[in-house]
């Protein structure tokens, strides 16, 4: 159970003093306080643990200060979508908005290497009107003579670039508690010119206690990669518990499932889970496309299959696009070879495009169909 304070209840109110009394009066319950920090207000909610059941939801809300009360229907305590829940489904991070009915482009290099690479990406996204990039410094391999990224060295430069060419937010993997200090600190001698999206890639999903230390900072939003072995269930377990340590500004990505039932795509494409998401949770989705196919080949109409699939995304309702792009992809020093080019920037983005008009169409068109659907019965329950 969520129990939902008014925004003008503040900790240390005569209010919020009675209300968690009552509430740690009640037998075999805990509680838990999470604070949601605004661009204009803070939102406080105290969630409840234990035998629940029992609880008079009426009751509860009937204190002075509480605004409404959300009863637990999901496994997913607070990633959840419950059944009388209306709260948010997304957030905003440094002037960007993410949500379950917005799309935002994520195109970058897969990892970082030349100052001059780097530059040439993102004047090529402030030419085509993008605010947003990957941009990998810290890259865990399979491999451990594989190329691991060039780490704290390469922050300040990348930043200082981003801030030059109006980049607000760069997702970035991160693999021990000490890249978020490397992150910080290289943001902090910068002066901040832009944002940082933590980035937990597949291979960490089941790594509960960098889950937790990333969970408990609430500085960076965080894209969270689906496993690339375990069920959908596992993975959204892995939300839950950076949710649980008190960042709720989570991102849920997809990126293929390692079966060769996938083969010759890198891994089998798993797109059509983006609504199961939306609707078991409420955490706005991603789509990896370039990492689900791997390649860049194409079909006898001359289309790239990483764009097949990132369109299959948007038409059933990503909110985000991950996307791997290169100036020179053979000089690559990780995964040139489905790397897309940057002079098919706009082709990719008008691709996309195409795919979210589509998917607005048949949101709009699904929504008529349910109006019509309320008509009779409205017609019926009145006679």
């Amino acid at each position: 159970m969520i129990v939902i304070l008014q925004s003008n209840i503040v900790q240390g109110s005569p209010e919020y003093r009675q209300i968690v009394d009552f509430l740690n009066g009640k037998p075999n319950i805990t509680t838990r306080v999470h604070r949601e920090v605004g661009a204009s207000q803070t939102l406080t909610e105290i969630y409840l643990i234990g035998d629940t059941l029992g609880l008079d939801k009426t009751e509860i809300e009937s204190l002075a200060g509480v605004e409404r009360v959300v009863r637990i229907s999901e496994e997913y305590r607070i990633i959840g979508r419950h059944r009388d829940d209306g709260r948010s489904t997304g957030f905003e991070y440094n002037g960007v908005r993410f949500d379950q009915s917005n799309l935002n482009i994520f195109a970058g290099l897969c990892a970082v290497d030349t100052r001059e690479h780097v530059e040439k990406m993102m004047q090529t996204l402030k030419e085509h009107g993008q605010l947003c990039t990957r941009m990998g410094a810290y890259k865990p391999r399979t491999n451990p003579y594989a190329f691991q990224g060039y780490g704290a060295k390469c922050l300040p430069w990348v930043f200082e670039l981003a801030g030059k060419y109006g980049i607000k937010v760069i997702t970035m993997e991160v693999a021990h508690d000490s890249h978020m200090d490397e992150i910080r600190q290289a943001l902090d001698q910068c002066g901040h010119p832009t944002g940082v999206m933590l980035q937990i890639g597949t291979r960490n999903t089941q790594n509960f206690e960098l889950l937790k230390m990333v969970g408990r900072q609430q500085e960076f939003p965080i894209l969270l990669k689906r496993g690339f072995g375990i069920t959908l269930e596992e993975s959204l377990n892995a939300a839950e518990y950076l949710a649980s340590e008190g960042n709720h500004k989570i991102i849920f990505a997809l990126r293929g499932m390692k079966t060769n039932l996938g083969d010759p795509h890198r891994n089998l494409v798993d797109f059509a889970h983006v609504p199961v998401i939306k609707r078991l949770t409420r955490m706005p989705v991603c789509i990896d496309p370039s990492h689900s196919v791997g390649s860049r080949e194409q079909d006898p109409d001359g289309m790239l299959d990483v764009l097949h699939v990132a369109a299959q995304g948007v038409l059933v309702g990503a909110n985000m696009v991950l996307a791997d792009f290169h100036p020179a992809p053979q000089k690559a020093l990780v995964d040139g070879p489905q790397a897309l080019l940057l002079e098919e920037l706009p082709y990719f983005l008008e691709d996309i495009a195409i795919a979210r008009e589509a998917y607005e169409k048949r949101r709009s068109l699904a929504q008529s169909f349910a109006q019509q659907q309320l008509g009779p019965q409205r017609t019926l329950s009145g006679a």
